[in-house]
């Protein structure tokens, strides 16, 4: 038989792995909207801190008139998301301090809110305000002070701008002296729906010196956004939420003296900003405008404007400047027929800042003339818009002409049936296309007796021995029972320790992943309960399962650098030496139990 036919004999064996499809449906949830006080009754020189909660995202918010309060700060906006077991938790909040103006039994209208096209609103709220406290506003609480002394702010360039005008978003943190922030982290960003947009990297948290509302602030810019709107009208900017975690002064001291500080974490939103985003006027567009919205200059070039027949020149179209250089087209040059142009290649320089895009793009086209000659390149408009002068301008390209000196005329050849065709002179190994050519079939395959018929037909055949060959190997295998268990052992500490794994590098999930599954595993095998867990307990319990003493001590090692996580640093290096140990254990205990 040819080799052909052993060769395809592999092709023969895939394996199918069915596996099942699971539907999650998505559990349709309540939609809430709640208002929270801090207390219901306080004294005229106390602040009462009001709350609106809502589970989904809403617009339009009206809250009740406060009448007999002042509000002394709000409202201060925090969203969080999550997504926990393929479902995802949204929480959203509106917060006002109000401080009473007067004393009285007084009513807190309803507030409202549109969501998903409802109108839904809160209960009225009776507030009891009583003559004034000698203590006033108990000692207010880190998180207190974390939501007094931390605002986000989106400062936006333009309210108003044109289409694909550049507007730069800047996203800024204020901190009040009296507290420090630690770490922050991004909870929802933002997708700048009907926009371009491209990020502006801060490389550098720097702080600066500053107010916010007539009160002494430090600020650091966290993020930069440059934005060029895609359609005009009104378009939201989405929110950029961070959890941040911030360290407050508390009024106690330690044994040096040295203040003590509480920790807290707060989610803080930047708010929706909308912009008006104007359309380009009607009034004296060009007809060949394409788009470009900035301040540029336009210019057409050829590398030569002497050449021969069969040599090629470059011609290049050229926009540079400052706007949405990435998002209009180039005009295109209007050539000879006689020259031959091809696709053009597109060269772009652009870097975006933070007042937007700015460099050059250019098209390239090789050009090959064919005879002899000259040809004029006509001159070529390029029209924008410049939303400074919030006018359009246009600018013409110079008339180029290219002068072939050495090559053929353009003739044309008379054939014998009287019908004119233009010669290619470029080379002699082209000649006339034929219309009719005398195309025979020069082989022909038939399905009986080639080589897929026989290796269809003794496919079959051929399978019998590698099935008892696989069946024998699976009796073998069930037969080393000391090998299966230690193969079980393995799967069920892979199983147990899975999740520390992923978090291999993050020290704090790591170990609490870890300590997890240590403790899943003993739950299930020795049938306990969580709250039966102790050294002294896993101790006695594996020894009275006569486990060894080496392989207990291993457990209880573990569990304590799992505790000494909390308090001090580990390396990259300790967290994989004891997850490569957990996995040991537990396959060792298992073996044993």
């Amino acid at each position: 038989m040819p080799k052909e036919f052993f060769k395809s004999i592999l092709i023969l064996f895939p394996f199918l792995l069915l596996g099942k499809l699971t539907i999650a449906q998505e559990q349709k949830e309540e939609v809430t909207f709640e208002i929270k006080l801090s207390k219901e009754k306080l004294g005229l020189n106390e602040r009462l801190r009001v709350e609106f909660t809502m589970n989904k995202d809403g617009d339009n918010f009206n809250p009740p008139s406060f009448e007999n309060f002042n509000v002394i700060m709000g409202p201060s906006q925090s969203i969080s998301s999550s997504w926990i077991n393929g479902k995802r938790s949204f929480a959203k909040s509106y917060t006002y301090i109000l401080k009473p103006t007067k004393q009285g039994t007084f009513k807190l209208d309803q507030s409202t809110i549109e969501i998903d096209g409802n109108t839904y609103k809160t209960l009225p709220k009776t507030i009891v305000v009583t003559a004034a406290v000698e203590n006033p506003n108990a000692p207010k609480t880190a998180n207190d002070v974390a939501d007094e002394s931390l605002h986000l702010v989106a400062e936006v360039s333009k309210g108003n701008p044109y289409l694909n005008e550049a507007v730069t978003v800047v996203y800024k943190l204020y901190i009040s002296p009296s507290i420090s922030v630690t770490n922050f982290r991004p909870v929802d960003s933002p997708k700048y729906n009907n926009f371009w947009s491209q990020d502006i990297p801060v490389t550098k948290y720097t702080t600066n010196n500053g107010t916010y509302k007539g009160k002494p602030y430090r600020s650091v810019v966290l993020k930069r956004v440059v934005l060029y709107p895609q359609k005009s009208g009104k378009l939201d900017i989405e929110p950029l939420s961070l959890e941040i975690f911030v360290d407050v002064p508390t009024n106690r001291r330690d044994f040096f003296g040295g203040k003590i500080y509480s920790q807290a974490n707060k989610t803080v939103s930047a708010g929706r900003r909308t912009l008006n985003v104007l359309p380009l006027p009607e009034a004296g567009k060009p007809a060949d405008f394409g788009g470009a919205v900035g301040e540029f200059d336009f210019s057409v070039s050829t590398s030569k404007t002497a050449l021969n027949a069969s040599e090629s020149l470059q011609a290049v179209v050229e926009v540079t400047g400052k706007g949405n250089l990435k998002l209009f087209q180039l005009p295109k040059p209007d050539l000879p027929s006689a020259l031959e142009v091809y696709e053009p290649e597109f060269d772009e320089s652009v870097r975006t800042t933070i007042s937007g895009m700015q460099g050059k793009v250019a098209n390239h086209y090789t050009v090959v003339p064919s005879f002899r000659g000259k040809y004029p390149i006509p001159s070529i408009s390029f029209s924008y818009f410049n939303p400074k002068t919030k006018k359009y301008n246009t600018i013409d390209s110079d008339e180029i002409t290219i002068d072939v000196m050495e090559g053929p005329t353009d003739n044309q050849i008379i054939d014998n049936t009287g019908v004119a065709k233009v010669a290619v002179p470029t080379s002699k190994q082209f000649h006339f296309i034929k219309v009719k050519p005398n195309l025979t079939r020069m082989n022909v395959n038939y399905f009986f007796g080639s080589n897929l018929f026989y290796l269809l037909l003794l496919g079959p055949l051929l399978l019998i021995p590698i099935v008892i060959l696989f069946r024998k190997k699976r009796e073998k295998d069930a037969g080393n029972v000391e090998g299966n268990r230690l193969k079980k052992a393995n799967r069920l500490a892979r199983k147990y320790l899975s999740t520390a794994k992923k978090e291999l590098g993050n020290e704090d999930n790591f170990y609490i992943a870890l300590e997890k599954a240590l403790h899943n595993y003993l739950k299930a095998k020795l049938k306990i309960e969580t709250s039966e867990f102790s050294k002294e307990k896993i101790t006695s319990l594996l020894s009275e399962k006569k486990v060894s003493d080496e392989q207990i001590q291993d457990f209880i090692g573990l569990l304590k650098n799992c505790e000494m996580a909390r308090y001090s640093p580990f390396t990259e290096v300790q967290m994989q030496q004891d997850y490569n140990k957990a996995s040991e254990v537990i396959s060792r205990i298992d073996k044993q139990l």
